[in-house]
């Protein structure tokens, strides 16, 4: 569409561009959605985006230009170069130092919009810190890969009223559900307990194609924008599911299956996933021939003489930054965080991969 379009009146244009500070939004706050009251609304919002990988580099990307106020970005992982295919915030360099992700995405977002405040924290999310990570949010937005920890979500956004985004997609399909608690379905409305390992395709066995990230992503977004402009009446109360490669979108009515599904958290108040220590301290990762070990509370590794110790046995020496250390040992590449988390690449069996860790990191 031309920008050239008549409008009812030319005087709000006008103001918006003698406001350095709100220039930068004028095309945005001449839509009606949103005006001069939303977009102060969403430059007072904070927001919580958990994952940054393909959905959350997208979410982050349009939420930083929108200009949410205070963006808190929290990953687990570090780019490499098979995420540049659809992780629209990392660079070839960012693959190739192993940034993690969350503060290559900051230093991404601080380029393309230096008023907002992004917050990057390193960290798995789980039972024990992911309140302490939604604090004083508004919004919360699904950009994880995995039905676990959606049901942590679903819980904590429940247990404190806070509106959060489902999105997930894999090969060229998509889901999205916008979830407002107590007066929405909540995610265990509709799902009651996560599908069974195995049963649904992932990423490792259909692959992903970009532009489903960016179609899902771009819906989660609308949603929103929505909340955080305050239009909460615009809020969809439906499912959408969307097929790209076959250009078909569908969205399916849940308005009633809050009360049909007689739900343990948003009905009766149970929040199963929040309350539950972890399930175990390793786990496979999605479409990565990997293994996380979780690390031990209260821990601070010292990399320097970590570094020192492990150096000798070493394929190819190691390396650190002040975020992680990495180094190759018995045919495995292990990344190793300030908290004691690892990721070790090149097995997917928790054995093998508990037994490399216990023998070099040896906590």
């Amino acid at each position: 569409m031309s920008e050239g379009v008549a409008v009812a009146s030319s005087e709000p244009a006008r103001k918006l561009d003698r406001d350095p500070r709100l220039e930068r939004y004028s095309r945005q706050i001449l839509f009606p959605g949103i005006g001069h009251a939303g977009q102060e609304r969403i430059g007072a919002s904070r927001v919580t985006l958990i994952g940054c990988g393909a959905l959350g580099t997208v979410l982050a990307d349009i939420l930083g230009r929108a200009g949410v106020g205070f963006l808190r970005v929290v990953d687990r992982d570090y780019v490499e170069r098979n995420n540049l295919q659809r992780q629209i915030l990392f660079t070839e360099q960012d693959a190739v130092e192993g940034a993690p992700k969350v503060v290559a995405a900051a230093r991404s977002l601080a380029a393309i919009n230096s008023e907002i405040a992004v917050e990057p924290i390193i960290a798995d999310v789980d039972g024990s810190n992911i309140e302490s990570l939604v604090a004083g949010a508004g919004l919360i937005l699904d950009g994880t890969d995995n039905f676990e920890t959606r049901f942590l979500i679903n819980d904590v956004a429940v247990k404190h009223g806070i509106p959060w985004v489902y999105g997930a997609c894999v090969g060229a399909e998509g889901m999205v559900m916008p979830i407002l608690p107590r007066e929405t379905p909540c995610l265990r409305c509709v799902w009651d307990q996560p599908p069974p390992p195995g049963q649904n395709p992932t990423c490792d066995t259909a692959g992903v194609i970009a532009p489903i990230v960016h179609i899902v992503a771009a819906i989660q977004a609308t949603e929103a924008l929505k909340i955080l402009s305050g239009q909460r009446a615009a809020v969809t109360r439906k499912l959408i599911q969307v097929q790209a490669w076959e250009t078909r979108f569908d969205a399916f009515e849940m308005a009633g299956a809050r009360e049909s599904a007689d739900c343990p958290c948003c009905v009766h108040g149970r929040y199963e996933y929040l309350a539950a220590t972890r399930a175990g301290r390793s786990v496979s990762l999605c479409g990565r021939d990997a293994v996380q070990i979780a690390g031990r509370a209260d821990t601070a590794l010292d990399f320097e003489q970590l570094a020192a110790r492990i150096g000798p046995s070493a394929k190819s020496g190691v390396a650190f930054n002040r975020y992680l250390m990495r180094f190759e040992a018995d045919g495995m590449l292990v990344t190793v965080f300030r908290d004691g988390r690892a990721i070790i690449k090149g097995t997917a069996q928790p054995e093998a991969a508990r037994g490399v860790y216990s023998k070099y990191i040896g906590m």
